[in-house]
């Protein structure tokens, strides 16, 4: 809430503004200090400190970070701060991270170091997690308030939190309840102090009254700026990933490099192909390599033509495209054995227009090691001289090349840089096969296969296979040998009930892994543990910043058509809480590659210290090594400068816009000039009003026929 007196002061601040922007007759006007764009994080070990640090390093936002617990780390003062660089003052952060208002003793010389700069370069501080009091704008809780856990709370974006920094949500921040015996969420909800300066930006309910209490707000004070925070939270809480944006996007005034976006793709294996069914009796998969030889016979799960149409409606539906990662020999195979027919071919190929196709390899072989599957679990076969028997180079390359051959009299339209080995196999696999098949590479350069889809339990990191990069994807717990609900919740409780309880008992040594207090059951399991655990799994990778693609396998799309309960859980969930300005972004494999590789490029390069941003007055200038392109976010309507005139920077995402963006021609750096506005104002931090987002975004400004885009391919 805004206190009487709010109007004069920002009709003052305009009028000083003009007063500083004008120099007195016959004197110097004084030249707009350097802002370096880099944020300052002074760090006690909490876990908000360490969420905000997390999104700033997804982001790729540069920021330098103090740890308070460290005797021999710098000291603050105003030499750490601030100095002169070619006679212009600098200042070497433009934005503070504190764990809370003040973590340091009393009477702090770093604390009036911090204050100092703050109000003479304008700079904002944010609170990561701090007591409600009137030290911070805000009433104590015992007066009205309420402190205490808030698992399972709705709090709310206001009015002022939609116009400003937390525009891109629908306005509902659920706080999660996942554990109900566990306290996950504490917080102080409580009103502003009498004759505050604060602005609430999101809140809640106040028990046993008709107000609400500030959660997140905006405290004005003695020249200076804090976003105050007043519930604890963690990088992989939702309530958090919810409100990171706003949160950096406030302490950087929406001008910061680095860039963040909700990605979700989700890639279908195994289309064509058949899978083979869990057996609850044997509980193993018979035909796969987990049952012991001879155990079992072999049920295969394939999709029919009503589940490739009921996959298109459903995709037009949700306006979402699958990719279909395919494997032409599946139906040459079904043909030979059902009279030349292949009702479902025929229909996904009709709906060809409605998915994005890629490689699988022809029939899905192995393309590891040799298998020996005489016993579970399988080996490596040897060589005479006890070497790893590999598949060859040459089946490798056969395999990819024969499918592409398929698609092509198919009429599919596929990116021949894509692929996806089955089972991610070539690639190397603990413990049987700790390297990678060194045929491998070679058939990828015989093919020019530049993106290579891995396993992220596996390989997380992106790296280089041959000609090509790898792209990690994230499995989803829904199995590849379950078509039936039945199926799914039968392995399911097997892999993680105890074994007192007739499951595996690999949840009690297996790292990572949790057991079920009980079995699931058959009947409910599904839709009440599974469908909101997964969901709310893939939906934490969405909200953080990570394009890695999720897979299941077209067995989840037949029979009981068990993939769509998670799938469209995740989409409602986002839609419910995003609003329209921050779409999904549904990229394809080899923008996925792109993206991560330019992720990793930049990090390397801040981390080296080979990267200067820096903002003077309107321009935003970025030196980065040749060739290094840069992730941006400015507000709407900046445009960057080339040598000959200037273009639009960026694509529109959450109430900026932002991209990434190299040196033109015949330049050696990026040069960004910012829209005429609040935003781009340079005075002392109690002359300047907040940012506020209260129109659209801009449209292409006149004459101008491309934006600088985000993605890139290659």
């Amino acid at each position: 809430m805004r206190r009487t007196g709010h109007t004069a002061a920002v009709l003052s601040a305009a009028a000083m503004l003009f007063a500083l922007a004008t120099p007195a007759a016959g004197a110097a006007a004084a030249p707009p200090p350097r802002i370096d764009l880099r944020v300052l994080v002074v760090d006690d070990g909490g876990p908000a400190t360490a969420a905000i640090v997390a999104e700033l390093d997804g982001a790729g936002t540069p920021y330098t970070s103090i740890d308070l617990s460290r005797d021999n780390r710098p000291v603050i003062d105003a030499a750490f701060l601030s100095d002169t660089v070619g006679g212009r003052p600098r200042a070497k952060y433009q934005a503070v991270v504190l764990p809370n208002d003040n973590p340091f003793a009393a009477g702090s010389a770093e604390m009036a170091a911090l204050v100092a700069y703050e109000k003479t370069f304008a700079i904002p501080q944010v609170d990561a997690y701090t007591y409600a009091r009137p030290e911070v704008g805000l009433d104590h809780p015992a007066n009205g308030g309420y402190s205490g856990s808030l698992d399972g709370a709705r709090a709310e974006v206001t009015a002022a939190g939609k116009a400003g920094p937390f525009g891109y949500l629908e306005g509902a921040v659920p706080f999660e309840d996942n554990a109900p015996s566990v306290s996950e969420s504490y917080a102080h909800a409580a009103k502003p102090a009498p004759g505050a300066d604060f602005t609430t930006y999101v809140d809640v309910p106040l028990p046993g009254s008709a107000e609400r209490g500030s959660l997140v707000g905006e405290y004005r004070h003695d020249g200076r700026r804090e976003l105050v925070v007043t519930f604890v939270y963690n990088q992989h809480q939702q309530q958090f990933r919810l409100l990171a944006r706003g949160i950096v996007g406030w302490l950087t005034q929406d001008v910061r490099i680095g860039a963040a976006r909700n990605y979700f793709a989700v890639h279908v294996d195994d289309v064509f192909a058949a899978d083979d069914r869990w057996d609850s009796q044997l509980n193993c998969t018979p035909g796969d390599v987990d049952c012991p030889p001879g155990q079992g016979e072999a049920d295969a799960i394939r999709m029919t033509a009503d589940d490739a149409q009921h996959a298109a409606q459903w995709s037009r539906s949700k306006d979402f495209t699958l990719d279909m990662v395919f494997n032409g020999g599946g139906s040459e195979l079904y043909k030979e054995e059902n009279a030349g027919s292949d009702p479902l071919a025929q229909q996904l190929v009709a709906d060809k227009s409605a998915y994005r196709w890629v490689n699988h390899t022809y029939n899905h072989p192995f393309l590891g090691c040799v298998q020996d599957v005489s016993a579970v679990p399988w080996s490596c076969a040897k060589n005479p001289d006890g070497s790893t028997r590999y598949v060859s180079r040459t089946e490798i390359a056969g395999q990819i090349r024969d499918n592409r051959l398929w698609a092509e009299r198919a009429g599919l339209p596929l990116v021949d840089a894509e692929l996806v080995t089955g089972e991610h196999s070539g690639l190397k696999v603990l413990p049987q096969q700790p390297d990678d098949n060194p045929n491998l590479g070679p058939a990828l350069t015989d093919n020019d296969v530049t993106s290579l889809a891995s396993d992220n339990s596996r390989d997380r990191e992106q790296r280089k296979v041959g000609p090509a990069l790898t792209v990690p994807r994230y499995p989803m717990n829904i199995f590849y040998n379950a078509g039936r609900t039945a199926d799914q919740i039968d392995e399911y409780n097997w892999i993680y009930s105890r074994s007192a309880d007739g499951g595996s008992g690999i949840c009690e040594t297996a790292a990572n892994s949790t057991c079920l207090a009980e079995p699931l059951d058959p009947v409910t399991g599904y839709a009440d543990y599974v469908v909101p655990l997964e969901s709310r799994i893939a939906l934490g990778h969405v909200l953080a910043n990570d394009p890695r693609p999720h897979f299941i396998h077209q067995s989840n799309l037949a029979e009981d058509r068990i993939a769509y309960p998670v799938l469209d859980r995740v989409l409602s969930d986002y839609s419910t809480l995003y609003a329209d300005s921050a779409p999904l972004v549904n990229l394809r494999q080899r923008d996925i590659r792109a993206e991560l590789r330019d992720r990793a490029t930049w990090k390397t390069a801040v981390k080296a210290g080979r990267v200067t941003a820096y903002r003077i007055g309107d321009t935003v200038t970025v030196q980065a090594p040749s060739g290094v392109r840069v992730p941006a976010t400015m507000p709407a309507g900046t445009r960057r400068d080339l040598l000959l005139g200037t273009e639009a920077f960026g694509t529109p995402y959450a109430g900026t816009v932002s991209g990434w963006v190299a040196a033109g021609l015949l330049q050696d750096r990026v040069s960004l000039t910012l829209p005429a506005g609040p935003a781009s104002a340079t005075a002392r931090a109690d002359k300047i009003e907040p940012v506020r987002r209260t129109a659209p975004l801009m449209p292409l400004p006149p004459g101008v026929r491309t934006r600088v885009p985000y993605g890139v391919t290659g």
